[in-house]
């Protein structure tokens, strides 16, 4: 399954996704927010241009489609992110490992 990186929403895009906040190479998935369905770069970009909280993905719809790979478009289950090894399984492009510092704010912790 693949979408257009022009649907993310974030503040200084680059056609890879990356945000002002977030713009090392690896910084390449976009997260689609469980509260408003939008796919965004980051938690600093929700925070600046969504008027809501973010929600976080209660473990049991880990199988929905919520990150969007920046370098391919290509969009990953919550779960199959999980176990990608910070490399996109279709195109095998190194995610930021960084980002688990932060999967609380998104992603149901495991039990």
């Amino acid at each position: 399954m693949s979408m257009s990186r022009s649907e993310v929403r974030g503040i200084n895009l680059d056609p890879q996704t990356r945000c002002i906040h977030y713009r090392t190479p690896s910084d390449i998935i976009a997260i689609r927010m469980k509260c408003c369905g939008v796919y965004y770069a980051c938690k600093d970009c929700h925070a600046a241009l969504a008027d809501h909280p973010i929600e976080v993905w209660p473990r049991t719809e880990w199988d929905q489609h919520a990150i969007l790979c920046g370098a391919c478009g290509h969009e990953l289950t919550i779960d199959e992110y999980m176990q990608s090894g910070y490399r996109c399984p279709h195109c095998d492009a190194a995610f930021n490992p960084g980002c688990r510092n932060h999967y609380h704010l998104y992603f149901e912790s495991e039990p």
